[in-house]
């Protein structure tokens, strides 16, 4: 059985930083591409930051990028995402996801694969 357990998240203040991580079990996540979303109560999900499966190639939404870092770690089958200089806008459900494939895509319909969340909140 496939599943995507995040952690990490928490109560941070503005300017802070904090890294969430993404465990993910039942296969082997070396070939998939492994993403984070966020998700405001009220409002769509919305993507944050995509790492490739091969060649580590990575893309961010334009709101984060600069702040935020995507990396797989060494095993393989863990995701980070490093936020710094957190904003109280960065305020939202987190969510991990993954999908067979090579590219980095931030198109929430083509993960196959999604976690529970974990909920980030920035305090001004």
């Amino acid at each position: 059985q496939v599943q995507l357990t995040e952690s990490g998240g928490g109560l941070i203040q503005a300017g802070g930083s904090r890294r969430l991580s993404c465990a993910a079990s039942g296969r082997t996540f070396s070939t998939y591409t492994m993403a984070w979303f966020r998700q405001v109560p009220g409002k769509e999900r919305e993507f944050v930051a995509a790492l490739s499966s091969r060649g580590g190639r990575t893309d961010y939404a334009d709101s984060v990028k600069g702040r935020f870092t995507i990396s797989r770690g060494v095993a393989l089958n863990t995701v980070y995402l490093q936020m710094n200089y957190l904003r109280p806008e960065d305020t939202a459900v987190y969510y991990c996801a993954a999908t067979a494939g090579v590219g980095t895509y931030s198109t929430g319909s083509l993960y196959n694969y999604w976690g529970q969340g974990t909920q980030v909140t920035v305090s001004s």
